[in-house]
Formats: structure tokens, C-alpha cells, sequence
């Protein structure tokens, strides 16, 4: 009886060392667990994600290389040459022709603006608004302001307003006269005499007095010498 005592103490006190010892596992294999993955989990994460970062970026770039960086560029290249050219003719134009233009007048002209014909109204407009017919015919020895000074400001004044006027000369026996004239796009040359504005025909062997169209209610008298036209002399 007393050995069968001793036999279930030694069983118990066996079950209770292996109740413990298990428990000990239990305890030291779950605390082992976590720390064991959160060292592997920080190792393999590092690592990993380091190596998969590599390899993705190689894939990466390999295949945006070839698909984005061809077409990209082709495009790119397109659109920019458009653009550039586009941009470039325009300045390019611009800049050009303002030099051009500065050098042409600087070359030709020389007075920074071009001369044309104009049509018959533009010279009636113009003869209208020219005050030059206001002066004062001043005679002396050598003329002081007689009608080739008329005819020289009327001149310059329609050179001033773009317009192209001529210088004309009527020689008579004895003498002369000078006239404008311009050479109208509708109406050909035209005279006009620069003291009145008055409109003028002349014509070789004609006295001038007669070749001169006056205004509504006025005349022009016979002078006291020989206005016979012998020659008429246009200067451009």
C-alpha cells in the first residue's frame, strides 16, 4: 500500500513537471514567434523590398524607354520643330523686313517714305488743302518769290503728302513760265498752275493764257507780251 502511494507521488509529480515544461514551451515558443518575425520581417523587408525596388525600376525604365522615350521624343521633336520653325519665320520675318525696308529707303529714297501717283481727286484734294497759292508774287530783278518758286513748294508739299509731282517748265520766245504737273492713275498727266490752282492744258504753238481753265466767273486776259509756247519741259 505504501508503495503505491510512492508510485501515483512519482506519476504526479511527473505530470506537473511535464504540465510545466509544456507550458514553458508554449510561453517561450510564442515569445520566440513574435520576435523572430519581427527580426525576419525587418530583415526580409529590407532586403526585399531593396531587391524588388531594383528589379522593378529595371523593368520599369526598360519598358518606358522603349514605349514612352521613342514615342515621347518623335512627338516632342514634332511639335517642336513646328513651334520653333512657326516662331522663328515670324521673327525672322519681322526682323528682316524692317531692316530691308530701313536699308531699301536708306539706299533709294533716302527721306524714309515712298512717292506714287495719286488719282485726280487726291490731287484736287490736295491742291484745295496746299496754301501756297496764298502767297505773295513778289517781282524784282531776279524774282524774289515768282512762279517757279510756287511751283518748287508746291512741289515739296506733295512729295510731303506721298503724292508724285513734276516740275514743268514753258518756254516761250522770250521767257517762261512753270507749271505743276502729276501724273494721275485715271487721268493721265495733268497741269495745274501753281499761283491759282487753276487747271491748265498747254500745248506747243498756244499761248498759255489760253490753256488755262479759270474757276467759275473768272478769266485770264491777254498779257502784254508774246506767252507763246515753244517747248515744254517735264522734270520728275
Amino acid at each position: 500500500m505504501k508503495g503505491l502511494k510512492e508510485l501515483f507521488l512519482v506519476v504526479g509529480i511527473l505530470g506537473i513537471i511535464c504540465l510545466g515544461g509544456y507550458i514553458v514551451y508554449q510561453i517561450a515558443h510564442a515569445g520566440g514567434e513574435v520576435v523572430g518575425y519581427e527580426r525576419g520581417y525587418v530583415v526580409g523587408e529590407g532586403a526585399g523590398y531593396s531587391v524588388g525596388k531594383q528589379d522593378g525600376y529595371q523593368q520599369g525604365y526598360t519598358v518606358g524607354e522603349t514605349a514612352g522615350f521613342d514615342t515621347g521624343y518623335d512627338e516632342g521633336k514634332d511639335v517642336g520643330k513646328a513651334e520653333g520653325y512657326d516662331e522663328g519665320y515670324s521673327s525672322g520675318q519681322t526682323d528682316g523686313y524692317d531692316q530691308g525696308y530701313e536699308i531699301g529707303v536708306a539706299d533709294s529714297l533716302g527721306h524714309g517714305y515712298t512717292l506714287r501717283d495719286p488719282t485726280y481727286k487726291e490731287v484736287l484734294s490736295f491742291l484745295r488743302q496746299d496754301k501756297t497759292d496764298e502767297n505773295e508774287y513778289i517781282e524784282d530783278t531776279y524774282g524774289v518769290y515768282v512762279c517757279s518758286h510756287f511751283a518748287r513748294d508746291v512741289g515739296n508739299n506733295a512729295e510731303e503728302a506721298g503724292l508724285r509731282a513734276a516740275f514743268i517748265e514753258l518756254r516761250y520766245l522770250d521767257g517762261g513760265h512753270a507749271i505743276i504737273a502729276f501724273d494721275t492713275v485715271d487721268e493721265g498727266l495733268v497741269y495745274f498752275d501753281p499761283r491759282t490752282d487753276d487747271r491748265a492744258r498747254p500745248v506747243v504753238g498756244k499761248r498759255y493764257y489760253e490753256c488755262v481753265e479759270p474757276r467759275p466767273g473768272l478769266s485770264y486776259a491777254e498779257p502784254d507780251f508774246d506767252d507763246t509756247i515753244m517747248d515744254i519741259l517735264v522734270i520728275w
